[in-house]
């Protein structure tokens, strides 16, 4: 029987080859899986099933996506076995079986089961896994229910099958693994994932994880840069290209002089740099760096 970790360190293989868009190498995982005996527990607590998934999604070699089908095909049959056991304990219990959606959407999987699947099918099977236990813990209950909030902003889980009370809950599960408690580093990580999850300016962030290609253990430890929107990449860093040319300008090549007195030390151990940032028929503006207590500033 596999163990969690082995099937864990293949998802995150899976997870990274579909983040950098390259699934070279995916099949010799895949088969590395398919030779493993895989509990519904590992599949449920792994998330395995979300990125083959996304491999299958984003690979354009025909091995791979028919690998990909076949272990899918494979653990939803594991999950539909697990589910007849459970019902036919409930019957000999004597207790009455009411023919409930669930039960229904079983039997239907069942007849269709003789019939090729399509592309299109797959997605619901992976999100069909078993769902995470619901914790007594009031503050971690209400954190799942905002971050359902956020993973269905503008309905885009509609287009991709996906149970956003699991998701949540999984997404969740991470971030209370890293601090053991619902502090206010907990609380924090909370809010920042809610935020950028529901930015309608960073649609993106939100569909990576709906679809898979953003796992649940990475967006739950992704910084505030790495889930910026793209547009907002650029402006910090053309931000940070201009606050360092600004300090070169004022440090490097400069000339020392005591003529200027620093406004914050009253120092006059001082560099200046004359540089031409306006048209050529104007002054040169003059910047100017405290030697003794680092202040900066522009004389004009």
């Amino acid at each position: 029987m596999a163990t969690n970790q082995e099937v864990e360190r293949i998802g995150r293989k899976l997870d990274k080859m579909v983040h950098k868009n390259n699934t070279d190498g995916a099949l010799d995982l895949l088969r590395e899986l398919k030779n493993m005996t895989v509990s519904l527990e590992t599949l449920q607590s792994t998330r395995v099933g979300m990125s083959v998934n996304a491999v299958r999604k984003q690979s354009s070699d025909q091995e791979v996506q028919n690998l990909a089908k076949v272990l899918i095909k494979s653990w939803k049959k594991l999950i539909d076995g697990s589910k007849d056991k459970s019902e036919k304990k409930e019957k000999n219990d004597g207790s009455p079986v009411r023919m409930t959606s669930t039960s229904k959407d079983s039997c239907s999987s069942e007849k269709s089961n003789a019939r090729a699947e399509s592309p299109t099918d797959i997605p619901s099977l992976v999100t069909s896994f078993p769902a995470i236990p619901l914790t007594t813990d009031n503050v971690r209950n209400k954190c799942r229910e905002l971050l359902v909030v956020a993973l269905q902003t503008d309905d885009d889980y509609k287009n991709f099958g996906v149970d956003c009370s699991l998701l949540a809950a999984q997404i969740e599960e991470q971030i209370f693994e890293d601090f053991k408690a619902t502090d206010i580093k907990y609380k924090a990580r909370l809010r920042s994932r809610i935020s950028n999850l529901k930015d309608q300016k960073n649609p993106d962030l939100r569909r990576n994880v709906l679809c898979g290609n953003i796992s649940t253990h990475r967006i739950a430890s992704m910084t505030s840069e790495e889930m910026a929107s793209a547009e907002l990449k650029k402006i910090r860093e053309a931000l940070t290209k201009e606050s360092i040319r600004e300090h070169q300008l004022s440090k490097v090549g400069g000339s020392e002089t005591d003529m200027f007195v620093c406004s914050k030390c009253q120092g006059k151990n001082c560099t200046y740099t004359q540089v031409q940032t306006r048209s050529a028929d104007e002054p040169m503006t003059t910047f100017v760096l405290c030697n003794g207590c680092g202040n900066r500033w522009k004389f004009c």
